[in-house]
């Protein structure tokens, strides 16, 4: 898709999403998880993403930066899949590893429809839609080592850090319980 075509998946355009990224951020200080935050141009890969890194805490330092993968299988199941942004992602081993037949990644009207975001803000803090959904949240077991993780809260030109504790205990409050994978 070419990106001056892409829908906004920045702030400026948070109104149109069911969640917004400041209601989402205000929900987080008012269950006390504890982050940082970054604003910073939109980004919309992991490439963009890596010309902002040198602003938080880095990989070497503990920081763990994520790519977020939307899937659908063939019974129409929708996954949202994190790992590590550097990880290779072969969808049909990933598919018998979470039980998911046929996987492919979901459209972006689906995206909209199960998350509540648009191509380019794809993050864990996205199961705010995705949990009332069914969607399936599938989390690299590699994030639980890190000090913090990097994620957009429903917007691409913020990221948020938090301990993987913190994001599993804000994921528990919105009743998801992930599935690991190595």
């Amino acid at each position: 898709m070419d990106q001056t075509l892409a829908p906004d998946a920045s702030s400026a355009a948070q109104h149109e999403l069911p969640v917004s990224s400041d209601a989402l951020i205000a929900a987080l200080r008012a269950a006390g998880i504890a982050f940082e935050s970054y604003v910073h141009a939109p980004l919309r890969t992991v490439e963009d993403a890596k010309q902002v890194q040198h602003a938080m805490l880095s990989s070497d330092a503990g920081g763990y930066h994520i790519k977020n993968l939307y899937l659908r299988d063939r019974k129409k199941r929708n996954y949202l899949v994190t790992v590590e942004q550097d990880r290779a992602v072969d969808l049909k081993a990933l598919g018998a590893a979470i039980g998911a037949q046929n996987p492919s990644f979901g459209s972006a009207d689906r995206l909209m429809e199960h998350l509540g975001i648009r191509p380019g803000a794809v993050s864990p803090l996205a199961m705010v839609t995705g949990a009332e959904t069914g969607v399936v949240l599938v989390l690299e077991r590699a994030l639980m080592q890190a000090r913090q993780v990097h994620m957009h809260p429903l917007v691409n030109d913020r990221t948020v850090a938090m301990a993987p504790a913190d994001l599993l205990r804000w994921l528990e409050s919105l009743g998801v319980t992930p599935v690991w994978i190595d």
